[in-house]
């Protein structure tokens, strides 16, 4: 399935929850994003390729690394290296100050990117509405990053709450969570959990019918 149609597949006809019980039943037990994750925006869908982005508490001016005196770390490099359909999950950091803002959304939608995940907080969150760009986040606080962390490396493996997320792994966002799907079992995932609606659906129509949960569950096996 083509990348186009595949997210549009996801974002027409899923959401969160039937795709991780898939996973769940598939044997990956844990690859929601920590429940506190939310949408800027309530009733956004959000589906791309995970561009992963190591962060870290990091004083200015502390230290001897070649990152010392280099302001966001590498930050910058990370946001423009995002592509077309990618989304910028960034975790590592405390929560004392926001990891993205107004300028790097208004950066990454230029870049074609999907959207941004952040396990911390963002700012300039009328900025970023007002661009209709997609962000996922634990809230809101006006703290800079400038002096208090930096992007230590990115396009690398991370842990977000009990997810590892790896580059190119498929994000896929709503209201009710933030799942990563590997790249290795998404297609059986994503086929797993169209088949699922469709049964859902059924035991829908069956239960307004008079059937009984227990008979709706022994007959379709969902529930």
């Amino acid at each position: 399935m083509q990348e186009t149609v595949l997210f549009n597949t996801i974002r027409d006809n899923l959401f969160t929850a039937v795709v991780g019980d898939i996973l769940d039943n598939m044997g990956h037990r844990a690859q929601f994003l920590p429940q506190e994750i939310k949408p800027l925006e309530p009733g956004t869908k959000l589906v791309g390729r995970a561009m992963p982005v190591l962060e870290a508490d990091y004083l200015e001016g502390s230290g001897q690394g070649p990152l010392s005196d280099k302001a966001f770390g590498l930050m910058l490099e990370a946001l423009d290296d995002l592509a077309t359909d990618e989304i910028y999950i960034a975790s590592g950091a405390s929560l004392e100050y926001a990891l993205w803002g107004g300028l790097m959304s208004t950066r990454a939608q230029h870049l074609k990117a999907a959207g941004a995940i952040l396990d911390g907080f963002i700012r300039d969150t009328g900025e970023i509405k007002s661009l209709g760009f997609s962000v996922f986040s634990r809230g809101s606080y006006a703290q800079d990053q400038g002096v208090r962390g930096k992007v230590l490396d990115y396009r690398v493996p991370i842990q977000v709450g009990q997810a590892f997320v790896h580059p190119g792994d498929l994000l896929f966002g709503d209201d009710e969570g933030v799942l990563v799907i590997p790249q290795s079992v998404e297609k059986e995932a994503i086929e797993g959990a169209l088949e699922k609606v469709a049964t859902e659906n059924e035991v829908a129509v069956a239960i307004r019918g008079g059937m009984s949960t227990r008979e709706a569950f022994d007959t379709f096996g969902v529930m």
